[in-house]
């Protein structure tokens, strides 16, 4: 969710960190340590030559990436994510005061060309390109009102965010024309991503009276639920293959945290101090755990061998302030940590090809909470 209303985690938990591990398997019985495994093919070098932005310098320890750069320069820019030819991000940015809250953008990787693809009204997030990249889809709340709806943080000392029910997905082309609405029911609909198989989206609602996860064609029809349990299920991403869903789900260990989530929920809010990655098949059929921290774990994105997962998360801060990216096979072994700046990395997805992670983090920021993407070269073994 960008300033906790973003969805998939975005600003929110970017909000939250300035306030207060990929090697194949196969072969490896009872699992291999990192490194340790038999080598995967090697694939030929990056060729994407990326024009966007400018070079930085990497931080210690992370032997993961290569070659970082930073592509946004200011406000808070978060979820941005690949085009199927991986050519161009789609993200959502807010630079105050000419942007008061979350709109979506492009960005040409090569050329560093920007174009807003929103309406430039309300409160935007999670966007993400469709089949053929000639459509995105993103979520909104323009229709209700030009003003953005007020991003709530703190609600008696507890740090929330908010699930706002003027949020509907919309389908337009990638330069923002043809606006077409896709949801029109009561309450939360946001969070898409797009199956690279069948072109079926992923997304969350509060249709049914609990933030679950659905899918549904690319035009709106045949929806169907994916998840059926109490606790925030969302931030829904296929593997590549079209047959697996990788997400986070909140946890609600007894009756009185399971009372406090109602309430807020009644109220257009969730807390999200403790959501785990978890996994399922396309239908929903398969439901497990891959994190058990009790921490909060969000952006959880499949590395194109679709048996390990990046993600972000709080884990290793005991005052649950910093959060660093993490690589882990599908079954919760091999945990890695891949960044290691001491504010916030978030948001993390391999490029089409593999070849590129790209993230937003805190890092390098001028201004306190400020929010940049970053892309650098992955590097398997390093």
């Amino acid at each position: 969710m960008t300033n906790i209303t973003r969805a998939r985690v975005a600003g929110s938990l970017v909000a939250l960190a300035t306030f207060t591990t990929f090697a194949a398997l196969a072969g490896c019985k009872g699992g291999c340590p990192w490194g340790k495994e038999p080598a995967a093919a090697p694939r030929p070098g990056p060729s994407l030559t990326i024009g966007a932005g400018r070079p930085v310098d990497p931080l210690p320890g992370e032997t993961r990436l290569r070659n970082v750069r930073q592509l946004t320069f200011g406000g808070e820019n978060a979820e941005a994510y690949w085009s199927n030819d991986g050519t161009r991000l789609i993200l959502q940015r807010t630079l105050p005061p000419s942007i008061p809250a979350d709109q979506i953008f492009t960005l040409d990787l090569r050329s560093g060309d920007e174009r807003m693809v929103s309406t430039g009204k309300g409160r935007t997030t999670c966007a993400y390109f469709l089949q053929g990249d000639q459509d995105i889809v993103f979520a909104s709340t323009h229709f209700a009102n030009d003003a953005p709806p007020p991003a709530v943080r703190v609600v008696k000392g507890r740090y929330v965010w908010p699930i706002f029910d003027t949020y509907e997905i919309w389908r337009a082309k990638a330069n923002g024309s043809g606006l077409t609405r896709l949801t029109d029911t009561p309450g939360y609909d946001a969070e898409a991503t797009v199956d690279p198989v069948s072109g079926r989206l992923v997304f969350t609602s509060m249709r049914d009276g609990e933030l679950e996860v659905y899918t549904m064609a690319p035009d709106g029809s045949d929806v169907r639920r994916v998840t059926n349990r109490v606790g925030y299920d969302g931030g829904a991403f296929f593997s590549h293959d079209g047959k697996r869903l990788v997400l986070r789900s909140g946890f609600l260990k007894d009756d009185k945290e399971t009372e406090d989530y109602r309430t807020l929920l009644a109220q257009g809010l969730v807390m999200p101090s403790r959501m785990e990655i978890t996994i399922c098949n396309a239908d929903g059929s398969g439901f497990r755990q891959v994190t058990d921290n009790g921490k909060a774990n969000f952006a959880p994105y499949f590395h194109p061998d679709d048996r390990h997962i990046v993600f972000s998360s709080n884990m290793a801060d005991a005052q649950g302030r910093d959060f660093d990216i993490w690589l882990i096979h599908d079954d919760g072994s091999g945990l890695e940590q891949v960044t290691h700046n001491p504010t916030f990395d978030g948001f993390p997805m391999f490029s089409p090809d593999g070849k590129f992670l790209v993230f937003a983090s805190n890092r390098y920021g001028k201004e306190r909470g400020g929010t940049n993407i970053f892309v650098a070269e992955w590097v398997e073994e390093p």
